[in-house]
């Protein structure tokens, strides 16, 4: 287990904030890593919390307590804290550096660094293979996106949950498209790609282009094209932990028309749509089977760095050497 791993797994040991001293009790009483001859294992823990805040990973965020001290918590007990704290996060504001390599790598391997970010996010994501669609044009690349995702509205209490259930079933989701693109170099690509989600993701609450790689020259186009037409972009990080949401995407009703063209038209997306289904109309004792259902049949992937590193290495995907 590296460090990393070792805070993420002591974190989860937590329903709240915690110091960086509590953090490392749990690391040294679970024996989740050895740290040898460190003369101060607790100045590596915080140095090593710090470094997930400036990076901008989705797993952990950190709130300010009384006295002024950080507290740090794994993003999944988020609404376990008060009310009373705002997550307070930080970006990476470093130039970002990538290693160039070369390029052995498919798109299609991009999608698992995706569903593992987009778990982290409660969604559960499937890729859709537009070569297994019916249709009379050859592969179907601009009627359905590459990934879809959904995510079910967390609501505590499950009275409220039941009463949103007999007034509006759509709002208890959010369905949402992912176009993959491996990188976007200049305003042409971009613009072809862009078009291509909103052509993909038009039946959706949320539509999102996701690059692995693009040239930051291109920053100013994507704001004027997310401005005027909604389609947020993502930059997918070799370690999908700490990938970035450039330009958020804007809410829409769904297109239940396109949605049915959809389904006739790939059963993976069918499926996709009927196991959410089942979860919506399931009795409270059968959520959870029908929830395993759905993550059984959508897309594996990755918990830890170790994994990640690992996975980068089989695929050749480019990852910086922390």
């Amino acid at each position: 287990m590296t460090l990393k791993d070792a805070i993420i797994k002591s974190l989860d040991n937590f329903k709240g904030a915690a110091k960086y001293q509590e953090v490392l009790d749990i690391i040294k009483s679970k024996n989740y890593y050895d740290f040898g001859a460190a003369k101060t294992p607790s100045s590596t823990i915080s140095a090593a919390l710090g470094d997930f805040i400036r990076k901008g990973d989705v797993r952990v965020r950190r709130i300010k307590l009384n006295g002024g001290n950080y507290g740090y918590y794994h993003t999944k007990y988020e609404k376990y804290l008060s009310n009373d704290y705002s997550p307070e996060i930080l970006t990476n504001l470093a130039e970002e550096n990538y290693i160039k390599t070369k390029k052995t790598y498919t798109e299609r391997d991009l999608h698992k660094l995706l569903s593992s970010l987009l778990k982290t996010k409660g969604t559960f994501s499937k890729t859709i293979f537009h070569e297994q669609s019916n249709g009379k044009e050859s592969n179907q690349i601009w009627t359905h996106p590459d990934m879809v995702g959904i995510e079910f509205i967390n609501l505590k209490s499950n009275v409220s949950l039941n009463f949103l259930k007999s007034i509006n079933r759509v709002e208890m989701f959010k369905l949402s498209a992912y176009e993959l693109k491996r990188e976007i170099n200049n305003d042409g690509e971009l613009k072809k790609a862009y078009f291509q989600a909103v052509s993909n993701s038009s039946w959706a609450n949320y539509g999102y282009l996701v690059a692995f790689e693009c040239s930051d020259s291109l920053r100013e186009e994507m704001a004027r094209l997310n401005q005027s037409f909604g389609i947020g972009i993502i930059k997918l990080d070799a370690n999908p932990f700490q990938s970035k949401v450039l330009f958020p995407a804007t809410y829409r009703d769904l297109d239940f028309t396109t949605l049915d063209k959809l389904c006739k038209m790939n059963k993976d997306f069918e499926k996709f749509i009927e196991q959410t289904e089942k979860i919506m109309t399931a009795n409270d004792k059968y959520i959870k089977g029908a929830q395993k259902e759905l993550e059984d049949f959508c897309d594996d992937y990755l918990e830890s760095d170790y994994e990640v590193e690992a996975y980068c290495k089989e695929k050749n995907i480019p990852i910086e050497d922390n």
